[in-house]
């Protein structure tokens, strides 16, 4: 087990906690020692300043959605229950709230806010039987009153339906990620623009963003994954949903087969 969601259900037991969603999270951290201030940031979406015995956790006023906020305030929690004798003063932004993201404080507090909002019992019990979409996503974003793209990772390491993940910034593409033993090789294209036949690229050339009724794109397997010369693309059935910040210019491409 991680360390982040080791401190994440440490948290809980002590806190008492079964389901998340029923504590407001501005209670969570005034009973751990911390204060919690909303007020406009620039360049950042949270911050942690710490003191002799205690730390002010600032959340950036100006995050349009309430389920991106909630992840927020979890991910400077976490730094303030695993690094408060590591950091004196940090900044959070966008990138470094990325799942991807290099560097092991943003990993682990990344992982202790995953796992403070979405407890992974209660994760799996509601994929069960579910057929993986967009849908199903959202709802699990409502349900936990999470970010629908700290869901869509969550999905990833818990989702009983495999899928892949391409994180997007300015038109290139900076990580991926497959299940282990997926059966489709990525074609690598780290550090280069989406494939031109994607539903990424739409948004890059076009700015093109699909209607959540329409949000789920069917694409041909050879538009991220390598097609064997004896396969054929009509074989096949691949879609692309994309969750897009377009404050930010990044997409994050959820692709995934139905057989």
């Amino acid at each position: 087990m991680s360390r982040g969601k080791f401190a994440a259900q440490k948290l809980m037991n002590e806190c008492g906690i079964d389901d998340p969603t029923e504590f407001p999270l501005d209670i969570i951290v005034f009973g751990r020692g911390a204060t919690l201030v909303e007020k406009p940031l620039e360049n950042s979406e949270g911050r942690i300043v710490f003191g002799k015995d205690s730390a002010i956790i600032t959340i950036n006023s100006e995050i349009p959605y309430a389920g991106k906020k909630r992840f927020v305030i979890a991910h400077e929690l976490g730094h303030f229950e695993m690094h408060r004798n590591v950091i004196a003063v940090h900044n959070d932004n966008d990138a470094t709230l990325e799942f991807f993201k290099n560097g092991h404080q943003e990993t682990e507090a990344n992982e202790f806010a995953s796992e403070l909002l979405m407890p992974e019992n209660m994760f799996k019990k509601e994929c069960a039987g579910k057929k993986f979409s967009p849908d199903l996503l959202r709802k699990l974003s409502e349900r936990f009153q999470t970010s629908i793209t700290s869901v869509a990772y969550k999905y990833f390491e818990l989702g009983s339906h495999p899928i892949c993940l391409f994180y997007m910034h300015n038109n290139q593409i900076k990580y991926w990620k497959r299940p282990e033993n997926y059966p489709h090789f990525i074609i690598d294209r780290t550090r280069l623009s989406p494939p031109e036949d994607s539903v990424a690229a739409e948004f890059f050339e076009k700015g093109r963003i699909y209607s959540k009724e329409q949000n789920k794109q069917s694409i041909w397997k050879s538009t991220w994954f390598e097609l064997k010369n004896w396969e054929n693309d009509n074989n096949f059935k691949f879609y692309e949903y994309c969750i897009i910040t377009p404050a930010y210019n990044t997409v994050l491409s959820i692709v995934w087969e139905e057989i």
